[in-house]
């Protein structure tokens, strides 16, 4: 971590809750389920009742997409989702009222908002952030800002007391590696596939080397993503990775789970987070 980011952290410590799901991950003795979907898809009300329904499905870290209008790193899956949620009206004071309402009925769990800079741009840097941090919410993933940038919205979101969660890929080499992780904290999010969401299938060798590389350069745990999509990958993840992300599965559950003219049915909501369940039981599995 830089002089910066140390001074940042030291003005404003953050809500602690990644650290300790974390840690309870350690001393449990296995991996953790992230789950990513996009805020506000297929509607808002939806949305809310899989959202608040994740903590007891299992999810121990909880992804909320930004929706955008060009999420230039999403596959088909996550595009159909944010165009869904955007049709249905989400926006940003949207979104941030859903992780409000997700804090509201779960204090403990991990709430991380992923998505691109421009809409936060457009919303104001300190008035989301401070937004944000009065809505619960302890991480930023920002999929467009790279380390160069870091002015632009990392420290100033470390001095607000949220992480500023960083990817690395495969091709993240030891020389670039050290810029990527010097402002890091919460997690690293290992995007395991070179391309766009949800579109190959995860290789779990070069995963386990991936991870044994990353862990040579930070203290930081690990989370995988990208390509996974069952119960036994989630466990085959955990082997070696602190945790397994699991986003355009979960997204395309629920387009699976919308009728003929693209309205939710009924049981889609249960539909998900039996699912969800199915994914952390893997979790629960692992080691």
């Amino acid at each position: 971590m830089s002089a910066d980011a140390a001074a940042a952290l030291e003005l404003a410590p953050d809500s602690g809750r990644i650290a300790k799901r974390f840690a309870q991950l350690k001393a449990e003795g296995r991996g953790g389920l992230v789950t990513f979907l996009t805020a506000g898809d297929p509607d808002y009300e939806t949305s809310l009742e899989i959202v608040t329904g994740l903590p007891a499905a299992g999810a121990d870290l909880i992804e909320l997409g930004m929706p955008f209008t060009d999420p230039m790193a999403d596959g088909p899956a996550i595009q159909a989702a944010g165009l869904r949620a955007l049709n249905a009206g989400q926006t940003l004071p949207k979104t941030l009222t859903l992780a409000r309402a997700l804090r509201d009925a779960d204090a403990d769990a991990p709430i991380v908002l992923m998505g691109y800079y421009n809409p936060i741009y457009s919303y104001g840097v300190e008035r989301f952030l401070t937004d944000a941090r009065e809505a619960g919410v302890d991480g930023l993933i920002i999929v467009d800002l790279p380390p160069e940038e870091d002015a632009e919205l990392c420290l100033p979101a470390m001095r607000a007391g949220l992480n500023f969660i960083r990817l690395a890929t495969p091709t993240t080499d030891d020389k670039r590696l050290p810029k990527v992780l010097a402002n890091s904290s919460g997690f690293v999010y290992y995007v395991s596939i070179l391309g766009i969401t949800g579109t190959k299938e995860i290789q779990d060798a070069p995963v386990r080397a991936a991870v044994e590389r990353l862990k040579r350069h930070t203290e930081l745990p690990i989370a995988v993503g990208f390509g996974i999509k069952t119960a036994d990958q989630v466990a085959a993840i955990c082997e070696s990775a602190d945790a397994a992300v699991v986003g355009s599965a979960i997204v395309s559950k629920i387009a699976e789970a919308l009728d003929e003219t693209g309205a939710p049915r009924p049981d889609l909501a249960r539909r998900v987070l039996d699912y969800v369940a199915e994914l952390a039981a893997g979790a629960r599995r692992s080691r």
